[in-house]
């Protein structure tokens, strides 16, 4: 019995949807928040209301990075929100809002912000004392948990009004946002949750607040940038193959805003103006990336192999600073020795212990400088073999993933690593197109038969 062509035509729907489906896959997948090296990697949001007003209350806001590798750099965080009813700002100290707003409609006193999504800033350090509040005027940069616990944690108080003046007619604010400093973080609801209890300095006498919520917001890459920001290329002693970054890994549209030369006088007036608004300048290369990492593995000894990591800063505008970098490999459960980096594993099942979190010294390499003969730092790797799954063979010797600053770097793809000379496994053809055109030809013929 002969298929109908109004038959045909739903097949051939059916599995073009398929094609679709199957080329986005990874787009489905890099959708996903979640973030396996970090499972309970966030940006926690706590608000306390201290105290009533005559119209309102006084509320202290603090804003924990628990990120283990991901940070908030200059020019920092931003924190907004819209206000359930007519609420105002009063007062505030540790930080300050972006904008006032319209208060034409008070007289004699005048609110400090009377917008109805207000957006609040962090002060910069060495701002006057009256104005500070506790772990306040950091010019809104947060390190990283897993780097500098002590310095993860933002806070400032404010005095809000026209808000109601008890635990019945308070609301907790609506559609949260958090910038940091770009997007790429989505915030839940503020929940209601148990009242916060503090200790007195002598952690004799115990404060609980009046009201407390709270709120997490969760980092995606995919938001905060269509293209990743980092590529990884590698070499090896074994073979004279130098695997490059992917061509245009990090993008290629504005492939001609680069610079070779920065002594030019133009290319110099161009770099201060660009300085002023948007902090990238990138020097030319095939990768379009401005920062690269590559892998090499430097030597094999008998009971050890040796590897080096290079970071390059290939920005004019934009020095690195406080920066992580996170890689995954099998063999780094045996960690033996590092050079100049601080190291932490991060994923410690059982017997699984493959991920860590690189990162610099402080006043000695923690600051990557802009582009140039001094954008770089390196460290070296001396790992224990174990001689019952040690091999060299099918990119072994290199990572699986790697992140800089909390983002994935692109990878070259598998088949271009450089392999041993006598490897008997080498792909002419990456995995991924291999396996697209087997799909292909299958639906191909499928087509075929059916017509």
């Amino acid at each position: 019995m002969g298929i109908t062509k109004s038959k045909r035509s739903t097949l051939f729907a059916s599995i073009m949807i398929l094609l679709i489906a199957y080329s986005n896959l990874a787009l489905i997948v890099c959708l996903v928040a979640y973030d396996p090296f970090d499972p309970n990697g966030s940006i926690n949001i706590k608000w306390d209301v201290l105290s009533w007003t005559p119209d309102g209350y006084v509320a202290a806001v603090s804003i924990s990075n628990n990120q283990m590798y991901r940070h908030i750099t200059s020019p920092g965080w931003s924190l907004g929100w819209t206000w359930a009813k007519k609420e105002v700002i009063w007062s505030m100290v540790g930080a300050k809002v972006a904008d006032q707003g319209d208060c034409s409609k008070f007289k004699g006193n005048t609110p400090l912000c009377c917008e109805k999504t207000p957006t609040v800033i962090d002060l910069l350090p060495g701002v006057p004392y009256n104005q500070q509040f506790t772990n306040c005027c950091k010019g809104g940069v947060l390190t990283s948990l897993g780097q500098d616990p002590s310095s993860a944690v933002s806070a400032f108080q404010m005095s809000v009004g026209l808000a109601g003046t008890s635990n019945k007619t308070v609301r907790p604010p609506k559609k949260f946002f958090l910038l940091g400093p770009g997007s790429g973080y989505t915030c839940s609801a503020a929940n209601i949750v148990p009242s916060s209890v503090t200790l007195s300095s002598d952690h004799r006498s115990k404060t609980r607040a009046m009201m407390t919520w709270s709120l997490t917001c969760t980092y995606s890459q995919l938001i905060a940038s269509k293209n990743p920001t980092c590529c990884v290329s590698m070499s090896s002693f074994y073979s004279p193959l130098i695997t490059p970054c992917p061509s245009c890994a990090c993008g290629c549209k504005d492939a001609n805003k680069c610079v070779n030369d920065l002594r030019d006088s133009s290319l110099l007036q161009s770099k201060t103006s660009a300085k002023e608004n948007a902090p990238q300048l990138l020097q030319c290369t095939e990768h379009k990336c401005p920062i690269r990492v590559h892998w090499h593995v430097k030597a094999s000894y008998r009971e050890y192999w040796r590897v080096r990591i290079t970071i390059t800063n290939f920005n004019f505008l934009m020095n690195y600073t406080q920066w992580t970098l996170v890689a995954q490999h099998p063999n780094l459960n045996k960690l033996a020795n590092i050079s100049s980096f601080l190291y932490k594993p991060l994923i410690q099942y059982n017997p699984t212990n493959d991920t860590g979190m690189f990162y610099g010294i402080k006043t000695v390499n923690d600051l990557i400088r802009e582009a140039g003969p001094k954008g770089y730092i390196y460290t070296e790797l001396i790992l224990k073999k174990d001689k019952n799954t040690f091999t060299l063979d099918q990119g072994w010797a290199f990572p699986l993933r790697v992140y800089f600053n909390g983002d994935e770097c692109l990878m070259p793809l598998p088949d271009l690593y450089p392999y041993l000379p006598n490897s008997a496994f080498h792909n002419s053809y990456p995995i991924f197109t291999l396996s697209s055109t087997i799909l292909a030809t299958l639906l191909v013929f499928v087509l075929l038969v059916l017509l």
